[in-house]
């Protein structure tokens, strides 16, 4: 239960900020937006402020924000219907009654002639059958109300579509850069909580029941020499060290201003190339500043946008297959480990699924951000837009593509973490 509330709250945190970078930069365009969604599926909950509504939905597994303009209006007044309608102050339209005209006696009946709700936001129609046409004008954020549901209508300048291509760039890329810029923050708080690594000549944490903690070493003991090599940092103790497994070491230190020598007997183990090399239970020093948690928090979220890049560089060559990708299962195993050992890890692992799910969706694949990053780039190319409905079309199918990939994938993980 733990692990499942763990990955809830991880990748509702993710989706939410990733969604709201959408949201937040679609709003400041001026583009109507409709919902705020995170999660698919059901609505379990929802609130509707200013003109947008926020939905929680039943599978936590995505999230989207409806912009106006995306989507075909999601009702068209025809010539022939019969509407009510209601007025504000101004005498402007401000609600439009499509059916259920008996529950709103106040409003006043017409038989529509034409409806422009995009451009020039009026209502054309009569109020009898032998009446004379009357023109009625639209309030911009009037709404027309079906099934007792309220929607506002979308001039075209609240539109997506009608946006500059540097509005629907900047609308679409921030929310894979807010992915980004939350890792970052989740590495700030945690080099603030744990410490940044330093390169100061001095012992870190020590572990218990190894060889700095038997010999007599100390967190914090600054390493003057080892044996008769002088040491300057961290990489130079930590060198020495892996070049003499197995090995009596004299250490010189200065502990509370006072010099003493220290006799270690390192163990061994294997090292990355395959070789033994010698380890004595010391992590790096660490330092406790906020520019230098700062500095962490850049240095690790570049670490890990390069990792992924590399990583999907490989995935393209052949140098792995895809049945080394994790989904769903993966993750979700994954993070039960991570919980078990603590807090700081389960934010590192967050941090890096933040950056995850950035990297993914600036992929330039239909159905993801990086997909309709392309479409804009190739109309800038172009001169013009492309088709509306062709360009839906595609997304389509890049979705059923990635559902499919998505059910291989989770194929692989049932298989790695079930039945092996």
């Amino acid at each position: 239960m733990e692990t499942f509330i763990s990955v809830v709250i991880i990748f509702g945190v993710l989706i939410a900020i990733h969604e709201f970078g959408h949201l937040i930069v679609a709003k400041k365009s001026g583009i109507l937006c409709r919902e705020y969604a995170i999660g698919f599926g059901p609505k379990l909950f929802s609130i509707k402020k200013g003109e947008t509504v926020y939905t929680l939905r039943l599978l936590p597994i995505g999230g989207f924000v409806r912009m106006a303009g995306e989507d075909p209006e999601i009702i068209d007044i025809k010539p022939g219907h019969r509407i009510g309608l209601l007025f504000n102050h101004q005498q402007h339209v401000n609600k439009m009654i499509i059916n259920h005209l008996d529950k709103y006696p106040d409003a006043k009946l017409i038989t529509v002639e034409t409806a422009d709700l995009e451009k020039d936001l009026v209502i054309k129609g009569y109020e009898s059958e032998d009446g004379d046409l009357i023109e009625y004008p639209l309030d911009r954020e009037a709404e027309y109300v079906v099934d007792e549901q309220a929607f506002q209508i979308a001039p075209l300048d609240r539109q997506f579509s009608s946006k500059s291509k540097t509005a629907r760039f900047l609308t679409i890329f921030a929310g894979p850069f807010m992915n980004f810029l939350l890792a970052f923050i989740i590495f700030v708080v945690y080099f603030s909580i744990q410490g940044v690594p330093s390169n100061a000549p001095k012992l870190g944490q020590l572990v218990e029941n190894n060889p700095a903690v038997q010999a007599g070493l100390h967190q914090g003991d600054r390493v003057i020499q080892i044996d008769e090599q002088p040491i300057n940092s961290w990489q130079d103790i930590m060198t020495y060290v892996n070049l003499h497994p197995n090995s009596q070491l004299t250490f010189t230190i200065d502990r509370n201003n006072q010099q003493q020598k220290i006799d270690v007997k390192t163990d061994s183990r294997k090292g990355p190339s395959g070789k033994q090399e010698g380890f004595i239970g010391v992590y790096a020093p660490t330092k406790h500043s906020f520019v230098a948690s700062l500095k962490g928090g850049v240095t690790q979220t570049y670490f890990w946008i390069k990792q992924e890049l590399v990583g999907l560089k490989m995935l393209v060559t052949g140098a792995i297959g895809l049945d080394q990708l994790s989904g769903p299962v993966g993750i979700y195993n994954a993070t039960g480990q991570f919980v078990s050992q603590g807090f700081l890890i389960v934010l590192n692992w967050a941090a890096f699924l933040s950056i995850n799910l950035g990297i993914i969706n600036l992929l330039p694949l239909p159905a993801l951000d990086g997909g309709r990053l392309l479409f804009i780039i190739v109309e800038l190319l172009r001169g013009k837009p492309i088709d509306p409905q062709r360009e839906s079309i595609v997304h389509f199918i890049g979705f059923a593509l990635l559902m499919l990939l998505m059910v291989v994938v989770t194929w692989n993980d049932i298989q790695k973490v079930f039945l092996h």
